[in-house]
């Protein structure tokens, strides 16, 4: 295979790891915003119970896989290389990404957990509420690095 052939995989992989990421990501956030406005407490509770398993089995390995394929790339292009802007401005703007989501989401969904195991109910929706939020502060640092991968600014 060569380094040209490599490259292309490299980063078709890396643009579905990213779509998976964020696609994902806004789908649940959409779906939460719904469940929490509908008021059905069954519908918050099975929604919980569904983070609980896509995070871990989706949205953190589309992230690994997202960072680890680009930072393979700029490993394998003798036109990128750590020191450029809108490299750095990515892997700046992804840990603050990962820092939301393993900081805050994590905690959160584990509380929203918490509350449907007790049958607390306004706060099961209360805790879905505030990981909608700050999955919207996901997505938003997402389609900023979007952004900075296409635009790639301070070259």
């Amino acid at each position: 295979m060569t380094t040209a052939a490599l490259y292309d995989w490299l980063l078709f992989a890396h643009i579905v790891a990213a779509m998976v990421w964020l696609g994902g990501g806004v789908m649940l956030a959409g779906l939460a915003v719904i469940t929490v406005r509908s008021g059905d407490a069954q519908a918050v509770a099975r929604f919980v119970g569904t983070l609980r398993l896509i995070g871990p089995a989706i949205l953190a390995p589309a992230t690994v896989a997202t960072l680890g394929l680009g930072i393979w790339l700029v490993l394998d292009s003798a036109a990128w290389d750590f020191g450029q802007t809108w490299v750095q401005l990515a892997l700046a703007l992804i840990a603050a990404a990962i820092a939301v989501g393993a900081g805050h989401q994590a905690r959160v969904t584990l509380d929203a957990q918490r509350a449907v195991e007790r049958d607390d109910q306004p706060e099961a929706r209360r805790q879905l509420a505030r990981w909608s939020w700050g999955y919207a502060l996901v997505v938003a640092l997402l389609i900023a690095i979007a952004w900075d991968m296409v635009l790639k600014p301070g070259l």
